[in-house]
């Protein structure tokens, strides 16, 4: 239920005008909200394309008032647009994006923290949000840790979203839609965690039962049990947020799937696996990155490109190579923009959803 000791936002635009106005002063704005074309020397906010951004609450400080803060239908549409515009970006690094994305929408989530609104409404805005997040993050790949993003910061803020959300669902004020696939999310981020699969086993047993929850705890089980034929299997299976939700594990798959060949196969005259049966076993992107990792790896190729298993060669240094990740998350964009796979996933995961599931 609503905390009516809390104000209702009453903020119409995506940025209150007071810190459009302070802001451009202060010459803190983001390329992303000045307005196009502007040849000043003072950049002009542009306040179609200004979102408020984060500012940690000060002890002690008044509560916003209602005209700063944004209620659940402008924050929702603030998230639909950093999805679309921002995100889609063509002239911006993925890591300027992440950093932009991450940065307004903490505020979002704050906005909603400061004022009443209904658990339902509040739901459907941290879903949004979070979906966009653990896009932004997946998308930055390998590269992450270079330039203007912190991964430390960003894995942060994606916990911090999962909190938020999950709360969110524990008050029991409901229906939320959505609740059985973003709980199958938070088991594919933090997958293999006891914690997380002791959490997602402790929920109703309906909501336990709901497709997009049953695939996130098969996936689970064969990434514990190490089943790494059955684990890509699942995951080619698994729509495009569930596959950037669960794509910061994959190199790791990779890595004890081919260390578990090693012990297997390894001898002092060498055993041989085709290289086209690696990347089929590993789901990975072709015989290029088959062949990197393998190298990476200590395991040679011989003149047929086939990985040769040598006693004693398999080593591991550093973090596992990450990949690029196309065949497991990349191209189930389908051609679809961010925005419309955010909005759309609703009725992806609900299309089977038994009665119990609501």
């Amino acid at each position: 239920m609503p905390d009516c000791a809390l104000p209702v936002g009453t903020c119409p635009d995506m940025c209150p005008a007071a810190e459009r106005a302070r802001r451009e002063k202060e010459g803190r704005l983001h390329r992303f909200e000045v307005a196009p074309g502007w040849c000043g020397t003072r950049p002009r906010v542009d306040p179609q394309r200004a979102v408020k951004e984060y500012s940690r609450p000060a002890a002690g400080k008044a509560r916003p008032e209602p005209s700063q803060l944004r209620p659940p239908s402008v924050l929702l549409a603030t998230v639909r647009y950093l999805a679309g515009d921002v995100a889609e970006c063509a002239d911006a690094s993925r890591a300027e994006v992440a950093s932009f994305v991450a940065d307004r929408l903490r505020a979002v989530r704050l906005d909603l923290a400061l004022q009443s609104a209904a658990d339902a409404e509040a739901a459907v805005v941290l879903e949004a949000a979070l979906a966009v997040l653990l896009a932004v993050v997946a998308r930055l790949g390998p590269s992450a840790g270079h330039g203007k993003v912190d991964p430390v910061l960003l894995q942060a803020q994606v916990h911090e979203g999962f909190g938020s959300l999950r709360r969110c669902y524990a008050r029991g004020a409901g229906p939320h839609p959505r609740q059985a696939a973003f709980q199958g999310l938070f088991l594919l981020y933090n997958l293999g965690s006891v914690e997380a699969l002791q959490e997602v086993l402790q929920l109703p047993a309906a909501l336990r039962s709901c497709p997009a929850l049953r695939k996130a705890l098969a996936v689970d089980a064969a990434f514990r049990e190490g089943n790494a034929a059955r684990l890509f299997r699942l995951l080619r299976t698994l729509p495009y947020l569930q596959s950037c939700a669960v794509q910061g594990h994959v190199g790791h798959a990779r890595r004890r799937a081919l260390a578990c060949l090693a012990r297997a196969l390894s001898t002092h005259k060498g055993q041989t696996l085709p290289l086209g049966f690696m990347v089929h076993l590993l789901a990975l992107d072709g015989p290029a990155e088959a062949r990197d990792l393998c190298q990476a790896h200590g395991l040679p190729l011989d003149g047929q490109e086939r990985v040769v298993f040598l006693r004693g060669r398999y080593t591991e240094e550093g973090p596992p190579p990450a990949g690029t990740c196309k065949v497991l998350v990349g191209n189930k964009l389908g051609g679809r923009s961010l925005e419309e796979v955010v909005m759309a996933e609703e009725e992806d995961d609900g299309a089977d959803r038994p009665q119990s599931c609501e």
